[in-house]
């Protein structure tokens, strides 16, 4: 399970599996036990050094339930850092929240 959802998220970003384990720090051929099923629960370290890859949570990994749209989740992650490396401060972004759920609000 854990494993399915690291491969499923690497060829999304296309990352071959040699590109994630240099990007995360981690051997490739544990990389490839744990994407296979062959090797069980990860520790949680592994897990943290996959998911700063990513920009996501470890809890990503570890849900039971896989119908969390993961793409979603990372998009967000990548457009919030996203503004927030080219300087746009929180208030802002509440502020354009505000505003385009108040205009949304009077639409309906």
């Amino acid at each position: 399970m854990i494993g399915k959802r690291i491969r499923q998220l690497r060829i999304e970003k296309g990352l071959s599996l040699s590109e994630l384990a240099e990007s995360a720090g981690v051997a490739k051929s544990y990389l490839s036990r744990i994407e296979r099923d062959i090797q069980h629960n990860p520790s949680i370290e592994f897990l943290e050094k996959i998911a700063s890859v990513f920009h996501i949570s470890v809890d990503v990994f570890l849900q039971k339930n896989s119908n969390i749209d993961e793409k979603t989740e990372n998009d967000w992650h990548h457009l919030i850092k996203k503004a927030i490396d080219s300087g746009i401060s929180i208030e802002q972004i509440e502020e354009f929240l505000d505003y385009s759920i108040n205009r949304l609000n009077h639409k309906k």
